[in-house]
């Protein structure tokens, strides 16, 4: 077996072991990424000369931390910075922007004992079809043809071809599960202070979160130990538990109860991919868990997202439209400006519906263990396609209207994770979203690492 086909759990007790060297497994890695970046483009920043220099620097004493990597090779997406490499949003706007130092996701991970060695690709500022003028489009492994998703789209297809071990991502409206679930690889966006933000981010929002993605549960267990710390910095930031992710993860029980909904009450889902969903889920019941058709009531939630989101935009990339407007994507210029135009009414009418909306998910979690289902409402579509205009023969209005599986989740603030289900009959992946209760980071590792089980998915990777 080569090194880059290791699992991250395995490669790190290897590495803890020293049977093998941190070098040894960047040159596995390089190796890999030269193989077969050329056809997916996951990974267009490299910067392997100096991952090959911490390498060679990296501390020989191994470390108690239950996330310490001992020198795994990682994949950091182009939304965070890496001091001394490009940080380009996908934007031609900072093209040759070089970041002075590591933002904060990326020093704990460096302090944690992790090497990173590429930058993954992203669309440009945001959206979950990773394509931007600057590095083009990246393409799913599994079919060329497709999209791998986004915004953390670099991420998901760098882990399903095996390039990196493990790749950080972050999400705001599901830019962790929605290439998660593309991809068949595995992303949780995990419940907002878990794992600290840059300062690039207001510091009060709840919105957007940094977070792990990984081939398998285990493995983004141990990136979220890496990942996850309690610092001043974040106002949201909140303790790890006792003993870690990791253990957390193993000492799970199997849920008792499930509530399942294909389409959240909101609109339609591919057929397919409800029918793969409900099948998958349903095969938690050997565990003794009870699944039912239930979910919370989503309604409004469509609407108060859009206008949250907006109003996000406009805080967040507000101040490039006057100078730089046209080299901004169109639908980002068209989120800014309709978060600009937001009247005061349409904001504390979307704060309201997202109050109500988690008090009624808070209920639901009183009954049930886990909410599932679909983590996108379609399979991966063509890259030549910027986003869906339709499922199922339902029209869609905005280019993020396909995504409402995912976001509507992000707004009731619950932890959730996307794991690889099955797959259509054309051979794509298709994931399967858990939401765990408020607070239920732990919690949902250890149902999700079972579901992983049960399901017992062995995605066929890319070839070389």
């Amino acid at each position: 077996m080569e090194l880059w086909e290791l699992t991250a759990t395995e490669a790190v007790a290897r590495l803890r072991r020293g049977e093998v060297s941190p070098l040894e497994m960047v040159e596995s890695a390089a190796a890999r990424i030269a193989a077969v970046e050329p056809r997916i483009n996951a990974l267009p920043i490299r910067f392997l000369d100096a991952a090959r220099a911490q390498s060679r620097d990296f501390p020989r004493e191994g470390r108690d931390h239950p996330g310490w990597l001992a020198g795994l090779p990682v994949a950091i997406k182009d939304y965070n910075d890496v001091g001394g490499q490009l940080t380009t949003f996908g934007s031609p706007i900072y093209a040759d922007h070089v970041a002075p130092a590591d933002d904060r996701t990326v020093a704990t991970l460096r302090a944690n004992g992790a090497i990173p060695v590429a930058k993954s690709n992203v669309p440009e500022f945001a959206g979950s079809h990773t394509f931007n003028p600057v590095w083009g489009v990246t393409r799913n492994p599994w079919d060329l043809g497709r999209t791998a998703g986004g915004s953390s789209g670099g991420a998901a297809a760098a882990l399903a071809a095996q390039e990196v071990w493990l790749a950080n991502g972050s999400c705001l409206g599901g830019s962790l599960r929605i290439p998660a679930a593309f991809c068949g690889v595995v992303g949780l966006r995990p419940s907002a202070g878990v794992v600290p933000r840059g300062d690039g981010l207001p510091a009060f929002d709840s919105l957007w979160v940094d977070g792990p993605m990984a081939r398998n549960v285990p493995d983004l267990a141990l990136m979220l130990d890496a990942m996850a710390m309690q610092t001043p910095h974040d106002p949201l930031s909140r303790p790890l538990p006792a003993g870690g992710y990791q253990a957390a993860m193993r000492a799970g029980r199997p849920p008792a109860r499930i509530g399942f909904s294909a389409d959240l009450g909101l609109r339609k889902v591919d057929p397919e991919v409800a029918a793969i969903c409900e099948a998958a889920t349903r095969r938690f019941t050997a565990m003794g868990t009870a699944v039912e058709a239930a979910a919370p009531d989503f309604a409004g939630a469509i609407e108060a997202f859009q206008v949250l989101r907006a109003l996000l935009f406009a805080d967040v990339r507000g101040g490039l439209l006057p100078r730089e407007r046209q080299r901004i994507n169109p639908d980002i210029v068209w989120n800014i400006e309709k978060g600009f135009a937001l009247t005061a009414e349409e904001i504390i009418a979307a704060r309201r519906a997202r109050s109500a909306l988690f008090h009624r998910v808070a209920r639901f979690f009183d009954e049930f263990d886990l909410l599932a289902c679909p983590t996108v409402a379609v399979p991966p579509f063509p890259v030549e396609q910027r986003f869906p205009t339709e499922i199922a023969g339902e029209a869609l209005t905005t280019y993020i209207d396909w995504m409402f599986l995912t976001f509507v989740v992000t707004l009731t603030g619950c932890p959730a994770i996307s794991i690889p289900c099955g797959l259509t009959k054309e051979g794509l992946p298709v994931g399967l979203q858990l939401v765990g209760r408020p607070h239920g980071d732990a919690a949902l590792l250890g149902q999700a690492r079972l579901g992983e089980e049960a399901l017992g998915f062995r995605p066929t990777m890319l070839a070389t």
